[in-house]
């Protein structure tokens, strides 16, 4: 049997990391713990009540800054816990040689 189809390497935290979430137009938050997160998905344990919240989309900050973090949606919930999966950015094609600062103003 081959190995090419493994499943990606998942990093458990014994004790769990102090992380949040929050709502992506940053109207709520929560503290959480990561237990276990890989390339494509995390678990949390939530510390306070998710009733209520909308967890279609939100965001994962892994840095008290804000500075790091990944956009999620909820995959499960098991009493305080719960199974979340990264989002992808979308990725749009570039006019080549222009800076990102050049593609906001053509936006716009």
């Amino acid at each position: 049997m081959a190995d090419d189809a493994k499943a990606p390497e998942r990093v458990t935290f014994s004790r769990g990391y102090g992380v949040c979430i929050m709502g992506i137009d940053g109207t709520w938050r929560r503290d959480c713990l990561l237990n276990a997160i890989s390339d494509n998905d995390a678990i949390l344990t939530v510390e306070g009540s998710i009733q209520g919240l909308n967890l279609k989309e939100f965001f994962l900050l892994l840095s008290s800054t804000g500075l790091a973090y990944r956009r999620c949606e909820l995959v499960r919930v098991n009493g305080a816990e719960i199974d979340v999966s990264f989002l992808k950015g979308k990725h749009r094609k570039r006019r080549p040689g222009a800076s990102s600062a050049q593609d906001a103003l053509a936006e716009s």
